[in-house]
């Protein structure tokens, strides 16, 4: 992995130890880690759920790499916080591909320009940042690209396609079970989108407008 990284133009370091990881990531928190699930000391998933839970490194872009393939599995996740899944066996180069596609994203939210308003909720691209009422909320990279794509895109009925395709920058190969896990993530952090993202049944979601008077 390391050598194939280093080939496409990143800098790595490896960490064989889990309970390594969370010290080293709190030192200089790196662009982006890619988390194998069954390290010794502590697990993945346990490390996940610690650097979400961590402000200072929860925006921290994840991807899992584990030799599980269960569905189950791989929404656990998603569910706590990861931002793709891989499972093993797998091809360096999707693995390059998927980074670089992680990044893009990440890197890409940042000159967003004027913050987005709905309701209650800013969203500030440049700092990325969310906040609802004046309370900061903690979204993980992913769950804020989303919500902004959501917000770019009010009223209009998104398909899962579109948003793995707009949203993750490729292919995903994981299914579109993906989206509905993000999608619950967005409704139980923030509320006020709990009856906003209106699912349109066998096919995705849109979001629609709060009622009552405020900026758009």
């Amino acid at each position: 992995m390391a050598h194939h990284l280093a080939k496409a133009g990143y800098t790595s370091e490896i960490l064989t130890a889990g309970t390594d990881v969370l010290a080293r990531v709190r030192r200089n928190p790196p662009d982006l880690v890619v988390l194998d699930l069954m390290l010794p000391g502590l697990s993945g998933l346990e490390i996940c759920r610690a650097m979400r839970a961590d402000p200072g490194i929860s925006g921290v872009p994840i991807i899992m790499l584990t030799a599980r393939t269960e569905e189950t599995d791989r929404i656990v996740g998603l569910e706590i916080g990861g931002d793709d899944y891989v499972t093993k066996p797998f091809s360096p180069k999707e693995l390059v591909a998927r980074i670089g596609a992680v990044l893009r994203r990440t890197h890409r939210s940042h000159p967003g320009g004027a913050p987005l308003r709905f309701g209650p909720l800013l969203v500030d691209p440049d700092r990325h940042v969310v906040t609802l009422d004046g309370e900061e909320a903690r979204l993980t990279a992913k769950e804020f690209l989303l919500l902004k794509y959501l917000i770019e895109h009010r009223d209009r009925v998104l398909s899962r396609d579109v948003l793995l395709s707009d949203v993750w920058d490729y292919k995903y190969t994981g299914g579109t079970r993906t989206v509905d896990v993000h999608i619950r993530r967005l409704r139980e952090k923030l509320p006020v989108l709990g009856d906003a993202i209106v699912t349109i049944k066998q096919f995705g979601y849109k979001l629609v407008e709060p009622e009552g008077p405020g900026p758009r």
